[in-house]
């Protein structure tokens, strides 16, 4: 029986706590700290028991030992209660995006390096994805010969886009950014894949979907149906996503150059109804896509003239994982168990979510950002050699 304590029981980690229970852990969680808890219900329904409210981490903590303790808090509360749960000595896992700001990354870079910490896991679930597993799989065996560009995209659904802006995450002070949020994911991915850092970036965005501007726009489906209101936005929600105070793009293009040379166009907007998650990698030997909302991929050698190879994997669910999240559970499971490495470390997490904020900086200065001024930062404050 793993005994878990839970800083942040948000609707996120709530839903985590559900795939450990459904992929077969036995847990009991001990307790938890939220002024908020806005996962309860999806606890309820799993069947799980939320434990003892605790003030603050401090409490929550001093009342160990436990096997496992999760970090679903707003991200700009992640460094601090990282550094607490880290300190008190217990295994942690953390939601995405790890921190907030470069600042935050170098000092949790400083505080990673030190030698004797427990292991600390990130919940980059897109790593554990079935389908993920077999793209990096394909790259690495070489079956696209050398990689040379790729294109990708995030389009989210209306209802997920006006979530975000009436959900905490609309604001830079809690957020950080639309793209760091959301997409840190495809970044930890992209730089798995290529093997290289970035070098440079560009990007352009704004908001032009969710304003008052835009306020009139029509608040119903063709069948009469309620726009706009999926889902409960948690703490510090706003009631209206056109008139909220986000502060943060709505839609936003990149482009990247990486170290050996890798381009990457990358584009996301929060407001259309052909969702797409889609990643084309253009190799030197074969092509690939990769669909990540129907759940398939295509393959097929540069010099092929027959069908491409089809692979379609089985599991669809309404949040687009996939199967991601119990395979996530298995993964933190047997890590924790000394079983197996889980799939991504806390330092490819500081990669991926340092790459964003460059594109955001980019994207705010209207500036081609050079990149190593931010690798220098990581690598000093990690101690090691650039």
């Amino acid at each position: 029986m793993k005994r878990i304590g839970v800083i942040g029981l948000g609707q996120r980690i709530a839903h985590v706590l559900a795939a450990m229970e459904e992929s077969g852990w036995s847990l009991r969680v001990a307790g938890h700290v939220d002024p908020s808890p806005v996962g309860l219900p999806i606890l309820a329904e799993a069947g799980i028991d939320p434990g003892r409210a605790y003030a603050d981490p401090q409490s929550l903590l001093a009342d160990g030992p436990f096997d496992l303790v999760m970090i679903g808090s707003p991200n700009h509360l992640h460094l601090a209660h990282l550094e607490a749960a880290l300190d008190a000595g217990y295994p942690v896992f953390a939601e995405k995006p790890i921190v907030r700001t470069p600042k935050e990354s170098f000092a949790l870079a400083r505080r990673l390096a030190r030698a004797g910490g427990p292991p600390l896991f990130i919940g980059l679930v897109m790593r554990s994805m079935p389908l993920v597993r077999e793209v990096i799989a394909r790259v690495d065996a070489g079956e696209l010969g050398e990689l040379i560009s790729m294109d990708a995209t995030e389009h989210l659904h209306p209802e997920h886009g006006a979530y975000l802006a009436r959900n905490w995450r609309r604001k830079a002070e809690w957020g950080g950014s639309f793209m760091l949020d959301k997409v840190c994911h495809d970044f930890d991915i992209f730089g798995r894949l290529v093997g290289a850092r970035p070098a440079r970036v560009a990007s352009f965005g704004g908001r032009r979907i969710f304003h008052p501007g835009a306020a009139d726009r029509p608040r119903h489906y063709e069948d009469g149906s309620p726009a706009y209101a999926l889902r409960d936005a948690g703490w510090m929600a706003a009631n209206d996503p056109f008139h909220s105070d986000m502060d943060l793009f709505d839609h936003q293009t990149a482009l990247v150059h990486y170290e050996n040379g890798v381009a990457l166009s990358f584009h996301a907007n929060s407001h259309v109804n052909l969702q797409e998650r889609r990643w084309y990698l253009a190799g030197s030997h074969g092509t690939l896509v990769a669909d990540l909302v129907r759940n398939r991929m295509l393959f097929r050698p540069t010099l092929d003239r027959r069908r491409p190879e089809r692979l379609d994997f089985a599991t669809r669910t309404a949040d687009l994982h996939n199967g991601a999240d119990q395979a996530m559970a298995a993964d933190l499971l047997a890590a924790l168990d000394d079983a197996s490495r889980f799939p991504v470390t806390p330092w490819d997490s500081l990669e991926a979510g340092l790459t964003v904020m460059a594109i955001d900086e980019a994207a705010l200065t209207g500036e081609v950002v050079d990149c190593t001024p931010i690798w220098r930062g990581l690598d000093e404050a990690r101690g090691a050699e650039a």
